[in-house]
């Protein structure tokens, strides 16, 4: 990420590359000549007559076309395809972006370079005809693709830093000595960093400037188009361009730039610093729905990509419900089912209907003039002009020059510019977005995605009712992110959201801020038993980059520490305007999708030098110390203590008990629960398809599948009973065994938790989609002759139900408990894993915690055994609490798990703030009780004080105290339960 712009210096001789040698040329052109005089017309045999009247046609189609467009100039352009190289040559006006016309670069782009890896990539070369130099008129611009052919196509470590080893052939034919070095340079500088590597030479002799430009293969994509619509912005040209990939997955930009001839624009020596800054910038978002307000010089880059932002920003947070809702909302009754489900209807209703992205798109591209105020606005306050001591920006001088207005006078403006309500509400939301943002990596010299720091105070209360303390807004060319969290110190899992087409894609859209809020507020209740609050981060790919996870997740994670890390280095990671006014630290952790990228985000946070790194990442592999969540079973084994709990409350034998489970043996929670598990599995739903056999699933053929991480597409259909069938995704006119056809797999998939077909005595979901169940088809669960498709929920998947169909569920006799109570295994194992790389210096932590060459550690196997310890008694404990608050009070289990879990995370920030801390032998007694033996054993109670951060380990003496004291006594005990609880249990520490 961190690249610094240098500056070189060589010889005006000095053009790149080699000009093209053709042996025996002249001798050549002599026998042509002669051949042709001989003829005297091409032979017969080289050019037929379709070939001839095609060049005719072409040529006079080009005069007609000048003509109707009373143009003295023809119009050319050629375009040849073919399947591994292309010629394309037009008619090109210089220093000018073509908004409308033939679009090649785009087309380069779209067809070569986007796509381009090391198994199959394109190089580029583009020419400008010279003769317009020094004029305005147009001229012919080529451009030659050819697919490459590389020197070592699968080059080893060693070998890829070697540029004449990853190079293509054709390229180190023509390549000076002085391109190779300053290539091999910036190749070595991309495959260190995730962003793009921009450099800049200097022609001795010359106004001619030259950026060459690396980034990693797919990193980017519409980056060779849009790096022309920015110097062009300058009234810069080019007179050649090239592109060359490598077998290593690096491709290099060169362009030579120079100046148009009688404008008024800023000097070359100045304005070539412009591209370069917002080279980095346009990387991130080379395309954009205002792309052709940018094209035509209506608004700047940074007008562009700001606008866009504030789109995005305006698509979720636009305030549509009203005031109306919420007095609606005040007259119906919450806990009314009948009312819950009119207020969510109406609320979907009203976020899906009033401002749709198109509409909002509309209003924005209506008013230019507002975005460039609102620009200016946020501007002023974050942009940071780092050659202040040098000279002011280009970015500073055209910030000068713009009107300044205040927050109240911007909003008379927009009050008076836009011509209705809903116009003004549109941009009323972009100047929200502008007060609220604290810190943004949108001025850092070097970027990959666009970061935000918000204040989430402007969330609506009725419908968010728990304050965040933190939110991060990520935008890149691939997607669009979010992270939340409701405490300082809050953990939880980054995920991964896919489309399976455009209209998944809308759906996924619009909830996906209300999806990564109540993740967040779930992981809030869940982690109530450890230090850590609850966070979530969403990353939800474009529709059309599906195929581009690793890539934003990368680039998520970078943009991030750019606000976490505090930059030092001018041209790379400057410092940045921070108006939260305190060093924050986020911790990530696995969640549906970036299990895999665990390993990387820990050591990127490292390279970039954060302090934090050990502990940035749960879910490590276990060479840097992770306790795999799958490998141990820690969540199944939180979610099944709550399954023997049941068990045992009712008196019912496991082996006799039947159970659906979605979520198949290929996933972490699926797999572990059918190893744990004896109980008789009549029927599974994964990614594949549906699985069922109302006699029990085939155990061992089950072990198999969970052992090999296999979905039940692999499933030997023969161990089915008679009664048995397996429906796969993709199939249609399935005949199942009782006559009935199952027309579409997919659609048997998504509704079979609710077919009679799935009845058993326990469900438990181990994998699906948030909300699978809710009011519009919960009543399915519940047929009119009484008898429930389940009797008993244990939901180990998160936002499987929604409360509301939670509550329905209860009403009717059916015992469920949910996600935030029974799952909460993971966090545990997560917050354990965070605490030993706090508690060890390196050294230690390596030898004790990392399994190298598959030696497990004697203290890691040991300390593993001691967190699933730790996960089953605190199973077992909150099981017992909510049964019991739930006999003694006839509550919802549902609504009790919140209480409980509200209560505890209360209690807990009230005991840090208390006067209990500063007893000390009483934060002995406690923190003795609280940290693991293995840790206490091994380093001892005052180096564990010294090493863990103090805010951590009173984060650790409140969770403790609170979920000891909550789980005893309950949600609301009387006043004198907590004088009780220390009494009985510390009363010697709670001596002074």
């Amino acid at each position: 990420m961190e690249s610094r712009p240098i500056t070189e210096r060589t010889t005006s001789t000095e053009s790149g590359y080699e000009a093209n040698v053709f042996a025996g040329k002249a001798e050549q052109m002599q026998q042509v000549g002669s051949y042709l005089q001989k003829l005297g017309f091409l032979p017969k045999d080289l050019c037929n007559v379709e070939t001839i009247a095609n060049h005719i046609m072409s040529l006079y189609g080009a005069k007609i076309t000048a003509f109707t467009n009373n143009s003295q100039l023809i119009d050319i352009n050629l375009q040849k395809e073919t399947e591994d190289s292309s010629v394309y040559i037009h008619t090109s006006a210089p220093g000018v972006s073509q908004v409308h016309g033939p679009a090649i670069e785009k087309r380069i782009d779209e067809r070569y370079l986007d796509c381009s890896t090391p198994a199959k990539a394109y190089r580029v070369e583009s020419y400008r005809s010279t003769a317009s130099n020094d004029k305005v008129s147009p001229a012919l611009r080529s451009y030659f693709v050819t697919q490459c052919s590389f020197a070592n196509p699968e080059p080893t470590p060693e070998q890829e830093t070697d540029i004449r080893q990853v190079a293509d052939t054709t390229f180190l034919k023509k390549a000076t000595p002085h391109t190779l070095k300053v290539y091999a340079k910036v190749m070595a500088n991309v495959l260190q960093r995730t962003g793009p590597v921009i450099e800049m030479i200097e022609v001795e002799g010359s106004r001619e400037r030259r950026i060459i430009i690396g980034y990693r293969q797919r990193s980017t994509n519409g980056f060779f188009a849009a790096i022309s619509d920015l110097y062009h912005y300058y009234d810069l040209f080019s007179t050649r361009k090239y592109v060359e990939q490598f077998s290593n997955g690096v491709t290099i930009v060169s362009l030579y730039l120079n100046p148009m001839p009688n404008t008024k624009s800023a000097p070359i020596e100045s304005s070539i610093y412009q591209v370069m800054k917002e080279t980095s910038l346009l990387f991130c978002l080379p395309k954009t729905a205002l792309q052709e307000y940018f094209q035509t010089g209506k608004l700047s880059v940074q007008e562009t990509m700001y606008g866009y932002v504030a789109w995005i920003f305006t698509q979720h947070f636009l305030n549509r419900l009203g005031k109306e809702y919420l007095s609606l909302s005040e007259i119906l009754d919450n806990n009314n089912p009948v009312h819950e489900e009119v207020l969510s209807k109406m609320k979907k209703r009203l976020r899906q209907d009033t401002f749709t992205r198109e509409y909002i798109l509309d209003i924005i591209k209506r008013y230019p003039e507002l975005i460039k105020l609102l620009y200016s606005n946020f501007a002023k306050t974050h942009y940071v002009n780092q050659r202040e001591s040098l000279e002011p920006t280009m970015s500073y001088q055209r910030m000068s020059t713009q009107e300044m207005l205040s927050d109240a006078d911007l909003a008379k403006k927009i009050a008076n510019l836009t011509s209705n309500a809903h116009e003004q509400l549109v941009f009323d939301a972009i100047h929200t977005f502008n007060r609220h943002v604290l810190k943004t990596n949108f001025y850092q010299s070097t970027k990959v995605a666009l970061s935000f720091r918000l204040d989430p105070s402007f969330l609506p209360e009725i419908e968010y009712p728990t304050q965040l303390y933190g939110m991060f807004l990520v935008v890149g060319a691939e997607f669009r992110g979010f992270h939340l969290r409701f405490r300082d110190v809050a953990r939880g899992g980054i995920r991964i959201i896919r489309s399976r087409n455009r209209e998944a894609y809308s759906i996924n859209q619009r909830t996906l801020f209300d999806e990564n809020y109540a993740l967040a507020a779930t992981q809030q209740r869940k982690n109530k038993d450890i230090p850590e609050g609850g966070s979530k981060g969403t990353i939800l790919l474009d529709n059309d980059q599906q195929d581009k996870p690793l890539v934003a997740f990368e680039k998520y994670v970078d943009s991030i520490l750019d606000l976490l890390i505090q930059g030092e280095t001018p041209g790379i990671k400057e410092k940045l305007v921070d108006l939260t006014g305190k060093p924050e630290i986020l911790f990530f952790g696995p969640d549906e999708g970036t299990a895999d990228y665990m390993d990387w985000a820990s050591q990127h946070a490292r390279r970039r030098g954060a302090s934090f790194w050990k502990a940035f990442t749960t879910g490590k592999s276990q060479s840097l110390g992770g306790i795999p969540h799958d490998t141990y079973g820690m969540t199944t084994r939180s979610v099944h203590q709550y399954v023997l709990g049941i068990y045992r409350t009712f008196g019912l034998n496991e082996e006799d008990c039947t159970k659906l489970q979605t979520g198949g043996p290929d996933g972490d929670l699926g797999s572990n629960e059918i190893k744990i598990s004896k109980d008789k599995t009549v029927a599974i739903v994964d990614g594949s398809g549906v699985l069922f056999d109302p006699k029990g699933l085939d155990r061992s053929e089950l072990n198999r599948l969970a052992g090999s991480r296999l979905m039940i597409s692999n499933f030997d259909a023969s161990k089915l009973s008679s009664e048995g069938f397996r429906v796969l995704v993709d199939e249609t006119n399935v005949a199942l065994p009782d006559g009935t056809v199952v027309e579409n797999g997919l659609l048997f998939r998504n509704t079979f938790h609710v077919n009679p077909l799935a009845k058993a005595t326990v469900f438990v979901p181990c994998g699906g989609r948030p909300e699978s169940v809710d009011l519009t088809n919960v009543h399915k669960l519940m047929p009119e002759d009484g008898s429930p498709l389940f009797q008993y929920i244990v939901e180990g998947a998160n936002l499987f139900f929604t409360q509301e169909a939670r509550l329905r569920l209860e009403k009717q006799g059916i015992v469920i408990f949910k996600d935030a109570s029974a799952n909460k295994g993971g966090v545990t194992s997560s917050s354990l894993e965070v605490l030993a790389a706090l508690a060890f210096d390196d050294a230690e932590f390596h030898d004790h915690m990392c399994v190298h060459g598959g030696h497990v550690p004697e203290f890691y196997e040991a300390y593993v055994k001691e967190v699933q310890t730790i996960i089953e008694r605190n199973a077992r404990v909150e099981f017992e609490a909510l049964w019991r608050e739930h006999k003694k009070s006839g509550r919802p289990i549902s609504i009790l798990s919140d209480e409980l879990s509200i209560a505890i995370v209360q209690l807990q920030e009230q005991l840090q703030s208390t006067g209990l801390w500063d007893n000390k032998p009483l934060r002995e007694t406690v923190l003795n009780r609280a940290f693991p033996k293995l840790l206490l054993e091994k380093l001892g109670l005052p180096t564990l004080m010294k090493r863990v951060p103090e805010n951590y380990i009173k984060a650790i003496f409140g969770a403790y105290l609170a979920s000891q004291f909550v789980y005893k006594y309950g949600a609301q005990p009387d006043h004198f339960a907590f004088f009780e609880f220390m009494r009985s249990n510390y009363y010697q520490g709670a001596q002074n």
